[in-house]
């Protein structure tokens, strides 16, 4: 939703649907930013416009069934979304690239740090979904599954997942979240509850940065099990105060971690 600084729209098709994605900077360092479920890439807005952008090229990809991206009837699954992502970074001609990646992003992030590790350099996930999935209580699971279009349950989601969301920055998402095609918050839900890939996580080999929040179904002790302990040399950083949508309650502090990570990567 931004249009203060320079930005490149594009599109690649990938297995039959239309991916788009923005590009913002020139390099050399490649950083593709995956969003989650219920959202576009607009979901990064504040984060960029919070970040020193200087030798980056950040990519801001709109995932299947959101955004200007196609509205297939299926292949909502993370291997798909993670081909998504490869198919864009492919079309840029990017060999190696940092991912971040938030909620849903973050266990796509993964898939990819594990299937195309020799490709990623590093990883910064965002109160990420473990790739084991995560169980929600009967009631939690009929609210989010059965979101699609319906702004006051997805106003209830945000409610209940975020702590530091103002009023403006919830609208933006809610206007963004009812522009995502129902069949992709169904089966998204779906796939993303299930996860079922952390025997694939000893292949992760580039550095991790977990960050974590005050996230009520994704807390750090939770995240700390499910994720650090999984991923070689992997490492814990906690915001305390926000919720779920740490790069929209918390921009600064959030580009600051990212920043620094990508500092003590180098030039590699």
């Amino acid at each position: 939703m931004y249009d203060a600084y320079p930005m490149i729209s594009n599109s690649v098709v990938s297995n039959n649907v239309s991916i788009s994605y923005r590009v913002i900077g020139a390099g050399p360092r490649d950083v593709f930013l995956i969003h989650g479920w219920m959202v576009s890439g607009a979901v990064y807005d504040d984060l960029i416009a919070a970040l020193d952008t200087e030798g980056l090229r950040l990519v801001v990809i709109d995932l299947r069934g959101s955004g200007r991206s196609g509205r297939p009837n299926d292949g909502y699954s993370i291997a798909q979304y993670a081909a998504d992502v490869l198919a864009v970074a492919d079309a840029l001609g990017s060999r190696s690239f940092v991912v971040v990646g938030h909620s849903m992003g973050g266990q796509i992030a993964q898939w990819i740090s594990a299937t195309a590790n020799d490709r990623v350099i590093g990883q910064v996930l965002l109160c990420p979904v473990p790739a084991s999935g995560i169980p929600l209580p009967a009631d939690a699971r009929a609210l989010f599954r059965n979101s699609a279009q319906n702004r006051s349950m997805q106003q209830t989601i945000l409610g209940l997942a975020c702590k530091q969301l103002g009023d403006a920055e919830r609208e933006r998402i809610l206007d963004d979240a009812g522009g995502v095609a129902p069949q992709c918050i169904e089966q998204a839900f779906d796939t993303w509850t299930a996860g079922g890939f952390s025997d694939r996580l000893s292949d992760i080999c580039a550095p991790t940065l977990v960050v974590g929040t005050d996230d009520p179904f994704l807390p750090p002790t939770f995240l700390r099990q499910a994720v650090v302990s999984l991923i070689r040399g992997a490492r814990l950083a906690v915001l305390p105060g926000p919720g779920h949508y740490v790069q929209v309650e918390r921009p600064r502090e959030t580009a600051a971690l990212l920043e620094a990570f990508l500092a003590a990567l180098g030039h590699s």
